[in-house]
């Protein structure tokens, strides 16, 4: 009689994945002289037919995760990486056309930039870029996830830990209060945050036009800093909402934009024990605790898919 390996009491197996994370790989792309960088931590995220490993240990269907990390780095060097997104595409296809078991892929992507450094021009007295040199850049970690099914696309990309500030436009008042209320109005005040924004693509199928990935992240991060920087703002609520709306207005391949945007805090120092006046000059920057403004914005009749909990992005 042949052996169950399954529980016979009602146990079952949930849902489940595995794979090899944080792979970092850094490809050079020599143009003759001149180089370039493409710098990425790489996560590989694979589910299917996986409920025997679970229950009995066997590894028929098993692709170990050293393989996976294997193929990120043979991957980085036949296929190039043209962008983050198309890196993780190249990926995602790979692995669930070519396993039988795994059906369904998901890559996460952080980028990290890089900039030329200037360096003295040769002959001329002036400056230029050094074809080689590189410094990194801190301002924001790029950020990307493709999942696929051997059927469905989708591509959620976004940023992390990109700091704006803006020193004035900014005001807090007529909100609600009671007896624990102790924050002042404030009709002029510094308004800054760190940025967390994801942006998911309608791009769904191999038989859409695909997105110019690096064009795409370029103009959306410029579109979400235009409108950091041209609103009045009276919330950081409404500052969200400007930067998601003016993201979905300009960006026809984006259909749904999500930020968390941690409140830092700047409160004006009491100068009044030395005798002076602080007119909106002299801050403290205070870290923690932090107001935390959350929400999506969509474009109409799209439906909200990009998880409210980003920390898991």
């Amino acid at each position: 009689m042949a052996v169950n390996s399954r529980p016979a009491h009602p146990v079952i197996l949930g849902q489940n994945q595995y794979g090899k994370a944080e792979n970092r790989v850094v490809r050079i792309t020599r143009d003759g002289a001149t180089h370039h960088i493409k710098d990425l931590n790489v996560s590989v995220a694979l589910s299917g037919d996986m409920d025997e490993v679970h229950y009995s240990g066997s590894n028929a269907n098993v692709l170990p995760t050293d393989t996976t990390k294997n193929t990120v780095y043979a991957f980085a060097k036949e296929h190039g990486i043209e962008s983050a997104e198309q890196f993780g595409i190249h990926l995602a296809r790979h692995f669930v056309t070519s396993q039988q078991p795994i059906q369904r892929a998901r890559i996460r992507i952080e980028e990290y930039a890089w900039e030329r450094i200037e360096a003295a021009g040769s002959g001329s007295g002036g400056a230029n870029e050094a074809a080689h040199s590189f410094v990194r850049k801190g301002q924001e970690t790029r950020l990307t996830q493709i999942t696929y099914d051997g059927g469905t696309w989708e591509v959620v990309s976004g940023l992390k830990d990109l700091v704006v500030m803006n020193s004035t436009d900014s005001e807090f008042w007529g909100y609600v209060k009671d007896k624990y209320t102790t924050l002042p109005e404030a009709h002029d005040r510094i308004l800054a945050t760190e940025v967390s924004g994801r942006w998911r693509f309608n791009w769904t199928d191999d038989e859409q036009r695909m997105p110019d990935w690096e064009e795409s992240y370029e103009q959306t991060r410029k579109h979400m800093l235009r409108a950091f920087a041209e609103t009045y703002s009276l919330s950081l609520q409404q500052t969200l909402y400007r930067m998601g709306a003016r993201i979905i207005d300009h960006r026809y391949e984006i259909d749904e934009v999500r930020f968390s945007l941690p409140n830092k805090h700047h409160f004006l120092v009491d100068l009044e024990p030395f005798g002076l006046k602080n007119d909106n000059e002299v801050y403290f920057a205070a870290d923690r605790p932090y107001g935390l403004i959350e929400a999506t914005v969509l474009r109409n009749g799209c439906e909200v898919r990009i998880p409210e909990d980003l920390t898991n992005l």
